[in-house]
């Protein structure tokens, strides 16, 4: 176990909401801060500081990075979260601090796959114009747009929050990982004639992808966002947990 480090010593902002950001939360020390924007469950097995809210956008965040002593900053945000990764990479240029992110690769559509790419909700909707029962595993965007449901449609929606629905739209309030078998039995039941999908990347929500080319059903697939540079990038969380504790024990060093 990592030793805890005085409280004026330098210290991570990790940025998450994410599993990669969970497993690399688990080997901060308490000095350290995890920080998530409020949605879903705040994690309560974790050692590290947890800050829930907002920074009160680019100069808010500037002035807490120097106001806590930050010294690197970890975006290991939703790949989707184009605007927290901008804005930390803005405010870490003017509080001069580095800055490292997880960039979770995107998903490559494999043979058998039937990939529609959508930029933005109206075209989500026109892919989706032909089929009556879509899965939508966008997160919350979906739940903003129930009141529009067409008569010949009945959605599913998958998301972190619980929602009533109504009456066209059935609500899942779940978080993955997700198995095929889970997948499977999703799609029997709530009859998917088509998939809405952020490409997120990595394992954890990957199955549905797998069912949808079992069954040959269309997948409508929501265009990443482009996302800033950082000083560092990892493919993945174990690669950006492993450099981060090498980096804390250089600073446990050079303080010592």
């Amino acid at each position: 176990m990592r030793k805890e480090m005085p409280g004026n010593s330098k210290r991570v902002l990790l940025l998450g909401g994410t599993g990669d950001a969970l497993a690399i939360a688990r080997e901060l020390p308490a000095a350290h801060v995890y920080s998530l924007a409020g949605l879903g469950r705040v994690p309560g097995d974790l050692t590290c500081t947890v800050r829930v809210g907002g920074f009160g956008g680019i100069d808010g965040l500037a002035r807490y990075l120097r106001a806590e002593n930050i010294a690197l900053v970890v975006d290991a945000t939703h790949p989707y979260a184009a605007q927290m990764s901008r804005h930390a990479h803005a405010a870490c240029a003017l509080a001069d601090v580095p800055l490292w992110a997880v960039r979770r690769p995107a998903w490559q559509p494999q043979p058998g796959d039937d990939w529609r790419d959508a930029a933005d909700w109206r075209e989500i909707v026109a892919r989706i114009a032909a089929f009556q029962r879509p899965l939508f595993t966008l997160g919350r965007e979906a739940l903003a747009h129930l009141h529009e449901i067409p008569a010949s449609q009945r959605w599913t929606v998958r998301c972190l929050e619980a929602h009533p629905g109504n009456e066209r739209a059935k609500i899942i309030d779940a978080r993955g990982p997700f198995d095929l078998e889970g997948e499977r039995a999703l799609f029997d039941a709530a009859g998917v004639d088509v998939v809405v999908s952020k490409n997120s990347g990595g394992r954890a929500t990957e199955a549905k992808l797998a069912v949808a080319r079992e069954r040959g059903l269309p997948v409508v697939m929501l265009t990443r966002p482009s996302l800033p540079d950082a000083h560092r990038t990892f493919d993945d969380a174990a690669s950006a947990r492993d450099a981060l504790l090498r980096w804390l024990d250089s600073i446990d060093t050079s303080e010592t």
